[in-house]
């Protein structure tokens, strides 16, 4: 399951992660997020181990969004290293998100 993301833990979870990190940025009026939401979760559990996942509701939680340019969501963004390498704005397809998170493992 993917976990949750805030700002508070935001540092913790994502920048000081040892493991890549994908990250969803979303809110919960978003109809594009909400088909984005079930493939996150997959990705969540087929990579368990490998790297973290997680989501964060840009409504409640904009420090990050505003920080990292976010300014469409549904944005999927890859940190490793507590850099962001990666980024893809709009629903895509699940083949899109993986191969964005392979190439970090």
């Amino acid at each position: 399951m993917a976990i949750e993301i805030t700002d508070s833990n935001f540092e913790e979870k994502v920048l000081k992660s040892d493991k890549p990190v994908m990250v969803d940025f979303w809110a919960t009026w978003c109809g594009p997020c909400k088909m984005v939401g079930p493939i996150i979760e997959e990705i969540a559990e087929e990579y368990d181990g490998k790297a973290v996942v997680g989501k964060l509701d840009v409504d409640a939680n904009q420090e990050f969004a505003v920080k990292y340019g976010v300014r469409n969501i549904p944005t999927v963004l890859i940190f490793k290293n507590g850099e962001m390498v990666g980024r893809q704005v709009g629903a895509s397809q699940k083949s899109t998100y993986t191969k964005a998170l392979e190439e970090h493992l």
